[in-house]
């Protein structure tokens, strides 16, 4: 079963310095239907003017997951790291038993874009972690998070996977799935088909549950790129 979520039925906050579309509830935005999808919590969708960002500020217990569409971020954490996140990077925040932390647009010119994701930890407490790299822009799949690490990957507290899917010279790729598995599909690029009628936009979410594949076709001259939770 697959249901689509508009980008225009996101809720919206525009704060001036941020402008940020949210796929589930969060902060003013309240919606009982959209309190998020199994452990996946929190997808906003955010931009924000030069330097300007989101000052000190603390979390606790969350697994935060950030990935720069355009721009780059200045970050700054109570574990003394200070780091650049450049676009199509990733960057995984472990709050564990509690961090603060700053993240601010480092351009005095440019617009800063970046999606930033809260995943629900399956362990509580424990040492903040920080975690960034760059991953391969390789047609088809690319593993970018799982709960060991394993090849490469950047490790979370959650039985859950992220996947970065790009389709550009090639039209079509398949996940294999788990009937007893949720996923979700957040749209970043271009045009996708699910199949069965369904068509995915930029800024589109799709809630996908008891399939045991799902087919992912690109609709347009343009390359689509996509994120593939997936979650227990």
């Amino acid at each position: 079963m697959i249901t689509l979520r508009h980008a225009e039925d996101r809720g919206h906050a525009n704060f001036g310095w941020l402008n940020s579309y949210h796929t589930f509830s969060f902060g003013n935005y309240y919606d009982p239907q959209q309190m998020g999808f199994s452990h996946l919590r929190v997808i906003n969708d955010d931009t924000v003017t030069p330097a300007a960002g989101f000052d000190t500020h603390g979390h606790k217990d969350m697994e935060i997951i950030s990935l720069v569409l355009e721009g780059t971020i200045a970050h700054k954490d109570s574990a003394g790291n200070v780091k650049e996140l450049p676009a199509g990077e990733y960057q995984l925040m472990s709050a564990g038993k509690g961090i603060y932390h700053s993240e601010f647009n480092a351009s005095k010119t440019d617009m800063l874009k970046f999606l930033q994701i809260w995943i629900q930890p399956n362990q509580l407490g424990g040492q903040p972690g920080y975690q960034q790299k760059e991953f391969s822009q390789a047609q088809g799949f690319t593993t970018i998070i799982t709960p060991d690490g394993r090849d490469g990957t950047l490790h979370i507290k959650q039985n859950m996977q992220l996947i970065q899917l790009i389709l550009e010279d090639q039209q079509q790729a398949t996940w294999q799935a788990d009937n007893n598995r949720h996923y979700y599909v957040h749209l970043i690029e271009g045009e996708l088909s699910l199949g069965d009628g369904i068509t995915m936009r930029p800024g589109d979410g799709a809630k996908i549950k008891d399939v045991s594949e799902i087919n992912f076709e690109r609709l347009s001259e343009q390359r689509v790129k996509a994120l593939l939770f997936d979650l227990v």
